[in-house]
């Protein structure tokens, strides 16, 4: 049965509640959604809550012990509904991820803050600054897998969606009186197709901070200590950095350990993992020293450039341009548009603003605020441009 979570939300953890609630909303034009994931806490991240609001209506779904509410992904997936998330992008990747569903109609109130020029835009501090309301986040990191969750937990999820409805409203408005709603359309769009990529799994523990500090040898040793930590940590179903810290791990691949009295020298390492697992630790360093010196890891070659002496000179001409601009439009300069992609202006050097519609990550409201300003900046390299008659 429906429980209280709060004074205005309900709590659903079966089928036939989760049915009758999603009917009741069913002619809902706008939908406020917010998840709960545990990655902190978990190898494996999936959504264990799914929070909804109405104008007139909350409800929190427990996923775990029903089937996929097929109603719900049938209502968010409608382009006439309006799916309004704060920071969409992690519970799109969760929602397309565990349930399949691609949302086409998306506000979100992180963005819309961001394309104000609002420079506290995390969800606490933007109900505070439109409602006067203090949220408690003292739940911050909680773990939402447990179960059962407190009636305090509940609470506090619940509050992610019941007042986000009227917060878009707010930032809507103000949107539209900066005439910066077309802006706002332009990248809720963009997040339509949000989801996680697939990767090589055996090249992850090149992505790991620090990695590029090893030698290939310390890395062929890190690699297996890496696989070794994801296999253990995917059976007990706990973050990696839980079962060992990448600190850990690094000092590992660099001292070679040969012998268990040697990893308990290595500060951090846990006590219950020495004494569980300190023989598989010691066969990964083992693998990692076996590997031929030919077939040893390396990084991926970056995309390589022709050295350009002015490339530097071209940058530092866009960055100008870009910091004028954020400063009459009050927004943050990263925002207006980043480096990286100033560096690709700088290597493609445009003589129109039109060019700059050929880089993918290029927004049309960016060429419209930059674009006369770039093409402008880049005019004494004008002669080595591709576009140039």
């Amino acid at each position: 049965m429906p429980r209280s979570a709060t004074p205005s939300a309900t709590y659903l953890d079966s089928d036939d509640a989760v049915q009758r609630w999603l009917t009741s909303i069913r002619r809902t034009g706008i939908l406020a959604l917010d998840t709960e994931g545990a990655s902190f806490h978990r190898f494996v991240d999936r959504i264990y809550l799914i929070q909804l609001s109405t104008r007139e209506q909350h409800a929190i779904i427990d996923p775990l012990p029903i089937a996929s509410p097929a109603a719900l992904g049938e209502l968010v997936e409608d382009p006439k509904v309006e799916i309004v998330f704060h920071d969409a992008d992690y519970d799109l990747r969760l929602l397309h991820q565990d349930y399949g569903w691609q949302i086409r109609n998306v506000f979100d109130t992180r963005i819309a803050a961001q394309l104000l020029g609002i420079k506290a835009f995390g969800l606490a501090a933007l109900l505070e600054r439109s409602f006067g309301l203090k949220l408690d986040k003292k739940h911050q990191r909680a773990d939402w897998s447990m179960r059962p969750l407190t009636a305090d937990m509940l609470d506090y999820a619940a509050q992610d969606t019941m007042h986000l409805l009227g917060l878009r409203d707010i930032l809507r408005d103000e949107l539209e009186q900066k005439g910066r709603l077309a802006w706002a359309i332009e990248e809720f769009a963009r997040l339509e197709s949000t989801r996680w990529a697939e990767e090589d799994k055996g090249q992850a523990f090149l992505r790991i901070k620090g990695a590029r500090d090893l030698t290939r040898r310390e890395l062929a040793l890190f690699r297996e200590l890496v696989q070794w930590r994801d296999a253990a940590a995917l059976k007990l179903d706990r973050a990696t950095f839980r079962v060992v810290s990448n600190d850990v791990l690094f000092e590992a691949a660099r001292t070679a350990p040969d012998s268990k009295a040697a990893l308990g020298r290595i500060k951090g390492m846990p006590r219950g993992i020495l004494e569980r697992a300190g023989e598989e630790l010691l066969a990964a360093v083992a693998r990692g020293l076996a590997v031929p010196e030919g077939e040893l890891p390396r990084f991926p070659k970056a995309a390589r450039w022709d050295r350009d002496p002015e490339f530097d000179h071209k940058v530092g001409a866009l960055k100008a341009v870009r910091d004028a601009a954020a400063t009459r439009l009050e927004l943050d300069p990263g925002v207006l548009c980043s480096r990286e992609r100033m560096e690709v202006v700088a290597r493609l050097l445009p003589t129109t603003p039109e060019a700059l519609e050929t880089i993918p990550e290029f927004r049309k409201w960016q060429v419209a605020e930059l674009g006369e300003g770039f093409v402008k900046a880049l005019k004494p390299w004008a002669s080595e441009s591709p576009y140039r008659d």
